[in-house]
């Protein structure tokens, strides 16, 4: 083994991201990269300061024909890590891609489903088309249950695909010779594309207060105007989020292969105890929001609940964690 995959293992049997171990060492995440991927070595006093940090010896780390210390503690959850090799990590990074862009339009259709509802019933109230309300909410629910219709079947076709692969989500890994390094350059060619549509999404979600206060200004009493904007409001959302999701996504699986941020084996520790948790939560939001939305017909304002959920659910989860902590 070489000094590039002796690092990499051993910081991930310590549990540490890239950048905890460049914030221990003071050095930059890059340098860390490059070490990993075998296109620079650290000089002699990071040697000495990886020995140190990992309590290993310089031999161990120096000599490539040195097996492991039998000092070095290893966890439970270490020592049944999955390996993964060069071959399964380009493949999921594949699947990963693909996915990327099919969840990401599923989320646009379902953030779309309900706009042909709100401006119809909007046209409806303000006399602009000669449709009764029966003939409107039909309509309405027609389309909004096709775009939904067309979102599920895209989820459900890219957690098929991708379900052979649900264990790198959860479980510690053993990357192979060569596969970090692999992941990081392709992460490196993704950060450029990564900015940009995040970016971009974020400034369409922003941006999408805009159409309404123009209707506000300038559209008079007629609030046929108001409905107009709230559909653009929506569209703007929905681009906004495809893109922000698209972009999470691929930049996701570079970091699940790597075993950084969200899918540190902490965090992985963490999720594994909240599942449970997530799913109660998010199953009594829908039904919330369902039952909001048919016992008020106020289909284009419950639509709120699902932000408010998602930042109250960081709250939750946090406090939970927190429970769990001082419960020992």
């Amino acid at each position: 083994m070489i000094l590039a995959d002796k690092i990499i293992d051993l910081r991930k049997k310590n549990g540490w991201s890239q950048e905890e171990l460049a914030e221990r060492l003071a050095v930059s995440r890059q340098s860390i990269s490059k070490w990993e991927s075998a296109q620079s070595i650290p000089d002699m006093g990071k040697i000495i300061r990886l020995s140190e940090l990992f309590s290993v010896s310089t031999d161990y780390l120096l000599k490539d024909d040195m097996g492991a210390p039998e000092a070095l503690a290893v966890s439970d959850s270490d020592s049944i890590a999955r390996p993964v090799s060069m071959e399964e990590a380009a493949a999921f990074l594949r699947v990963k891609a693909r996915n990327a862009g099919q969840v990401a339009l599923g989320v646009l259709l379902c953030v779309l489903s309900p706009i042909v509802l709100i401006v119809l019933g909007g046209a409806q109230e303000c006399g602009r088309v000669s449709l009764t309300e029966n003939q409107v909410g039909g309509l309405g629910l027609i389309a909004l249950m096709l775009l939904i219709g067309g979102a599920v079947a895209l989820f459900v076709l890219s957690g098929l695909r991708i379900s052979r692969y649900e264990y790198m989500e959860r479980e510690p890994l053993d990357t192979l010779y060569g596969v970090s390094g692999m992941v990081n350059e392709r992460r490196e060619q993704f950060r450029s594309v990564y900015t940009r549509q995040l970016t971009a999404g974020i400034v369409l979600c922003v941006l999408a207060v805009v159409p309404i206060g123009i209707s506000l200004l300038f559209g008079g009493e007629d609030e046929f105007n108001q409905v107009i904007a709230t559909g653009i409001m929506l569209a703007l959302i929905a681009f906004g989020v495809m893109l922000i999701v698209r972009a999470a996504i691929v930049w996701g699986s570079f970091q699940i292969l790597l075993e950084e941020g969200d899918y540190s084996r902490e965090a992985k520790e963490d999720q594994r105890e909240h599942s449970t948790l997530g799913t109660i939560y998010w199953m009594s939001v829908t039904a919330i929001y369902l039952a909001w939305s048919f016992y008020t017909n106020a289909w284009h304002r419950t639509w709120i609940i699902w932000p408010v959920a998602g930042v109250a659910y960081g709250a939750v989860f946090a406090a939970a964690k927190e429970l769990r902590r001082r419960n020992g």
